[in-house]
């Protein structure tokens, strides 16, 4: 959708004729949502946007900028009303009792938000993270006790150490050089005054000067002294204080990025980042001193929650890459602008893709829905030409009545919405098709109505292929076969299953016994680590009782035990009943940590659920939970792409034309951020549209620093 977006861009004049042809009903991949059953959302998991997404928020803005719709018809109808900040994210730790217990933390708002255009200096930058990182830990020592000193806290109005550098370049390591002669920093004026040097020396210097020798030697003494006085602060409150562990734990994450970045040569390495692709997350952090207590921490544990990453779904596999983490934290938190999350006012694909689509066929943009690729058909070999797609070969898995284009959308008091299932009364055959139970968007129902073949030249000039890693060996056996850095990358850029459901109750969250509100909550237990409070959307949906609280879960679904026989259509249902039967469970043995009212001693409260369809015969116990929703993201092109260590360097830009007339988008390329999330789509699809017409230039996709 970015792709087809900037190459009809008024900016291009009309240059391209855009055609989309997409699997099923609905656009929008693993972002797909749908209504159902009382018009409630339903997601394919967890949707959330980060602050720093300003590729994505600057593409949605001008989306809806363009589209105009009268807020007294619409009431999504700017941006702002598509999305609300998320100030709150909480997380949990297992005590020594075995226990369950949370904590939270509140991320101050911006002036400016995301999408705004960038002014001053480019914060996408080492420079630009660790001067914001410094300041961070200025202000988290000012705040924080020494409870290795008598003294206790900060004096009131105490706001800067009695020496402060100069500016000049030679007093900022002069003062390094005079600090570091009294050994280590012990005392609390010792280690304000070693941090404020650390950010003179980081926001002035580096990484502008190569700090070779005597300077990148004192710069590394400096975090060293500043590493073992976080190390013992956070030794002598392991037992004594968990919010000040807290805060000293982030110290100590903080001075290990920085350490890390200096000890490898991060500035001046021409692959950026990437030199430390290799690694996992947690090693690289090992290998640059990241205290145990540090290391132990709920904070780490959640960044792999969050991004899902455990090999083969296998939650004591934790696989990350430290070059990707790095490059994604420091943008997190150092970046973010309005607020370090935003959730949507409603499903994705209503507050979206919906408008996307409205605007893509104002430009005039086609689109033919229920087209399942089948091969990406490339022309035979040739020394006198370099490889292009010869055809595109497609099953057809409905017809549309008449000679019109299917209309996928539905109102929802004046909303523009993807419903949860098709139009059946457009298709030719429609009632038979529901009858029978076609499901479009599975991998496994091979059901059909017809094919369809395009050729190059009479049907299309150029190749956009959109569609997500998992189903390459599916679609485009042929440039696998062709190409080995196609196998290579299919191999090495592995995805991962995932497992969600969604709960609509009777009661709000208050009185299921949680204390917050609006929260994000991550590295709870598995199988389902994390959790986010979207009562918000109740106003979106239209029940006759209208539910207090909605809760989305969220997690890895662990690859099934191998059979001799290859996944056919039962294999999608039986992965469903594993995710009813993982929920259940969870609700039964686990949620009552965090929703100590929603639980008896015999398990969950089920008839705190709220059931659509209320007035038939009513559900009882467990086969309540049969009215939520739940889903596993098991097809091939729904599973989650991982970024594992190693990984980046088999991906294929955008920007790689090997194939003549083929390039690609999607989370898995080579996108300059690397990560599964929406920004990571949005720069690929710019990236595919650059490729085909040179727009948008490379140096206005924000964020992206690949040559």
């Amino acid at each position: 959708m970015a792709t087809a977006f900037e190459l009809t861009r008024p900016e291009l004049g009309s240059q391209y004729e855009v055609t989309v042809y997409q699997l099923g009903w609905r656009l929008g991949g693993k972002g797909a949502s749908g209504r159902g059953a009382a018009d409630r959302i339903e997601e394919h998991g967890l949707h959330l946007w980060m602050g720093f997404y300003e590729n994505a928020f600057r593409m949605i803005r001008d989306c809806y900028s363009e589209l105009r719709r009268d807020p007294r018809t619409c009431r999504i109808a700017t941006w702002r009303d598509a999305f609300s900040p998320v100030p709150l994210l909480a997380l949990t730790n297992r005590t020594r009792l075995g226990e369950w217990e949370y904590w939270a933390a509140r991320f101050p708002p911006t002036r400016d938000l995301p999408g705004d255009p960038l002014a001053g200096e480019n914060p996408f930058s080492l420079r630009g993270y660790f001067s914001r990182a410094t300041n961070l830990l200025l202000e988290l020592v000012r705040s924080a006790r020494f409870p290795s000193e008598s003294a206790g806290p900060w004096p009131v109005g105490y706001t800067a150490p009695p020496w402060q550098p100069p500016p000049q370049s030679g007093s900022v390591w002069e003062g390094i050089s005079r600090l570091l002669k009294y050994g280590q920093l012990i005392s609390a004026t010792a280690t304000f005054e070693g941090v404020w040097l650390l950010h003179t020396a980081v926001s002035t210097l580096y990484p502008h000067v190569h700090l070779r020798g005597r300077p990148q030697e004192l710069l590394l003494q400096l975090l060293d002294g500043l590493g073992a006085a976080a190390h013992r602060q956070l030794e002598a409150l392991t037992e004594r204080d968990d919010e000040l562990r807290r805060v000293w734990e982030v110290v100590d994450l903080i001075l290990t990025l920085i350490r890390g970045s200096v000890r490898f040569g991060l500035a001046t390495d021409p692959r950026g980042f990437d030199a430390i692709d290799d690694y996992d997350w947690v090693e690289w952090l090992r290998l640059n001193g990241l205290s145990s207590t540090a290391m132990s921490s709920s904070f780490l544990r959640s960044l792999y929650g969050l991004m899902f990453a455990y090999e083969d779904g296998d939650p004591h596999r934790p696989r990350l890459s430290a070059s990707v983490m790095l490059r994604g934290l420091l943008r997190m938190f150092f970046t973010y602008r309005g607020a370090l999350f935003w959730k949507m006012n409603s499903g994705m694909g209503d507050t979206i893709f919906a408008p996307m689509y409205e605007v893509l066929k104002r430009r005039g943009v086609r689109f033919r829905f229920f087209h399942r690729l089948r091969n990406l058909r490339l022309a035979p070999p040739s020394p006198q030409e370099r490889p292009y797609v010869e055809a595109l070969e497609f099953d057809l898995q409905a017809e549309v009545k008449g000679d019109v284009e299917y209309w996928p959308l539905v109102d929802v008091r004046g909303l523009p919405c993807w419903p949860s299932t098709p139009d059946y009364s457009q298709l030719i055959d429609g009632e038979c098709m529901a009858r029978e139970g076609w499901n479009f968007e599975s991998h496994w129902d091979e059901r059909r109505a017809g094919t369809r073949q395009l050729h190059v030249g009479q049907d299309f000039d150029l190749v956009v292929l959109g569609t997500s890693i998992g189903a390459l060996p599916h679609v485009a056996s042929e440039l696998l076969a062709r190409d080995t850095r196609w196998q290579k990358m299919v191999k090495e850029v592995k995805t991962v299953a995932t497992q969600a459901f969604q709960l609509w109750m009777n009661t709000d969250v208050r009185a299921l016994g949680w204390r917050e509100s609006r929260v994000l909550l991550a590295g709870f237990v598995e199988p389902f680590d994390t959790w986010a409070d979207m009562s918000h959307l109740a106003p979106e949906e239209s029940w006759r009782q209208p539910p207090q609280s909605i809760a989305y879960f969220c997690n890895v679904l662990p690859e099934p035990p191998p059979t001799p026989h290859s996944p056919d259509q039962g294999f999608l249902a039986a992965e469903h009943h594993r995710v009813r039967t993982n929920a259940i469970h969870f609700l039964n043995h686990d949620i009552g940590w965090l929703w100590p009212l929603a639980v008896r001693r015999e398990g969950f409260r089920w008839e705190l659920l709220l059931d659509p369809s209320e007035g038939t015969p009513e559900r009882t116990g467990e086969a309540r939970f049969d009215s939520q929703f739940f889903t596993a993201n098991v097809n091939p092109s729904d599973r989650y792409v991982l970024s594992l260590p190693g990984a980046s360097r088999h991906r294929i830009s955008p920007l790689d034309l090997t194939f003549d007339n083929l390039t690609i988008a999607g989370d898995w390329t080579e996108s300059g951020l690397n990560s599964g999330c929406v920004e990571s789509a949005v720069m690929s699809g710019q990236l595919a549209a650059h490729a085909i017409s040179g727009w948008p230039p490379l140096e206005t996709i924000i964020g992206y620093d690949h040559p």
